[in-house]
């Protein structure tokens, strides 16, 4: 870099459970500059940045930072510094406006009050700066997941740091939210404001980063200038993996049975369209659409998560009352949201109480439960899917995101769930554990296992379905049989855009 770098990191380890999750690891950011960092689910990137951002003290090494060394830091030091962090999870306050979440937590205040004149200035200031839209005084919980993402970056913002860590920043969006978030990415570097980006989506990393640093095992293997935005994708496939990847997955045929889920004309809305579907044994039927086309509220009126104001559901030719979650767990449906961390599980419990906890009351018998009895039990199942785990008694926050996955899929196979709906199955997960869910949703259909799949995945929906419904503004637009699957005829549904059929 002909700059001197804004901040190095020199020598950084750290381990848990006597594991190494960092090995020495180095690198730098300079100013303006955007770094992209990318490797496998447990390959060390959120540590690190967990480490730069004070959540973490490191074992050894040290933080350089304008040519002074810390050992470590605290939260309020490396804001203090001039260091923020956009989460992947969702930390904002639902109830809260989005003015509100904005600046909790340093609040202007004009004596003893709140000076909302000055907040809201200053909020439509960076929004104008930034290029984004944002109603000030609506409820967080109001906002789409999109939204919701530039609310995280507008707050991050409004600490005018120095150093930006976007962690993920676009796994919960369509293409068209995804380039804008890019698009701002680069505004704020164009303002002299370093980013530190983490993203499984390569090709947006190549399209955005200047240079790109892979990690492997907590070391770092290589690091790239991506100045002329040409880094082969293989390249860094082969490097996270260690072995090269096919950037598409061949699916299996697995044969197809009899019906076992039908709905027709289900509202899921008071005023919506009607929604018809059915998905046979052994079928994945896939869901696409835009961000907010009502994908996601389809599968949660299907399982119970949600209400639904008419027409029916069919479970084997029968009729079926589906009210709430433990109706649909009772039928055999398992639901796999997209908000696993928050929804899908207790990230403070252990592997062995998530993987039991819908069983629990029907294979775990007794008055009193004890789990140490029956640990036993879901080894076997945790094996066949692969799960990286040190201890069945390890807390879940402590495996990465796609063994995070994975063991909310064996939940719901340890439950004998049946039907499995899966809403964006692979979101934040790397390209070689997407290979690894691939096979086990392979597996789950041939079994017998029914499969209503939402994804925002082209090459995810091609490669896996059986058949494709797009979805725009809660209702279905197509149906595209195997041989019509692709991604310009999916774009062309979702957006309604005129065609010669």
């Amino acid at each position: 870099m002909s700059q001197s770098p804004l901040v190095a990191l020199q020598g950084i380890s750290k381990s848990f459970f006597g594991v190494r999750a960092l090995n020495e690891v180095s690198l730098q950011v300079a100013p303006g500059e955007v770094l992209a960092l990318v490797g496998e689910n447990g390959a060390g990137k959120s540590t690190l940045m967990k480490i730069l951002s004070g959540g973490y003290t490191p074992d050894s090494g040290q933080i350089v930072i304008d040519g002074s060394a810390h050992q470590r830091l605290t939260p309020i030091q490396a804001l203090e510094l001039g260091i923020a962090i956009i989460h992947q999870e969702n930390l904002l306050a639902p109830t809260m406006t989005v003015l509100e979440n904005i600046y909790s937590g340093h609040e202007l205040t004009r004596g003893f009050l709140m000076d909302y004149k000055a907040m809201r200035s200053g909020a439509l200031r960076e929004l104008k700066e930034l290029d984004l839209s944002l109603q000030l005084d609506r409820r967080v919980e109001q906002l789409s997941a999109a939204e919701q993402q530039y609310v995280k970056i507008l707050k991050a913002m409004m600490f005018r740091p120095r150093l930006l860590i976007m962690d993920e920043p676009t796994s919960m969006f369509n293409v068209e939210d995804a380039d804008k978030v890019l698009t701002t990415t680069r505004r704020i570097a164009q303002r002299g404001i370093s980013v530190i980006y983490i993203s499984h989506f390569l090709r947006e990393v190549v399209s955005v980063a200047d240079r790109i640093t892979v990690l492997r095992d907590g070391c770092v293997v290589n690091t790239y200038d991506n100045r002329g935005r040409d880094t082969p994708l293989e390249t860094l496939t082969r490097d996270m993996v260690g072995r090269p990847v096919d950037m598409f997955y061949r699916k299996e045929t697995c044969p197809i049975g009899e019906t076992v889920l039908e709905v027709r004309d289900l509202k899921v809305t008071p005023h919506g369209e009607p929604v018809s579907l059915s998905v046979r044994r052994g079928e994945i039927l896939g869901i696409s659409g835009m961000v907010g086309s009502g994908r996601t509220e389809i599968l949660r009126a299907i399982c119970g998560a949600a209400p639904h104001y008419g027409g029916e559901i069919l479970i084997d030719g029968k009729h079926v009352d589906i009210r709430n979650p433990a109706d649909g767990i009772a039928l055999g449906i398992g639901y796999v949201t997209e908000d696993r961390q928050r929804l899908g599980l207790m990230l403070n419990q252990s592997v062995v109480e998530n993987t039991t906890v819908v069983a629990l009351g029907r294979k775990l018998r007794g008055v009193l439960v004890r789990l140490r009895d029956h640990a036993g039990l879901v080894r076997p199942l945790l094996d066949s899917l692969k799960v990286k785990y040190h201890s069945p008694w390890q807390e879940t926050r402590t495996l990465s995101g796609g063994n995070q996955q994975k063991i909310v899929v064996a939940k719901w196979l340890f439950a004998d769930a049946r039907i499995i709906l899966f809403d964006e199955p692979t979101r934040g997960v790397d390209v070689n554990a997407k290979w690894e869910f691939y096979k086990i949703m392979t597996r789950m259909a041939a079994e017998g296992k029914a499969i209503i799949m939402v994804s925002s995945d082209m090459p995810e929906l091609i490669s896996m379905s059986d058949r494709v419904l797009v979805v725009r503004d809660g209702r279905v637009t197509r149906e595209l049989a195997k041989d019509e699957i692709s991604e310009n005829a999916i774009i062309r549904y979702a957006l309604e855009v005129e065609n010669d059929d």
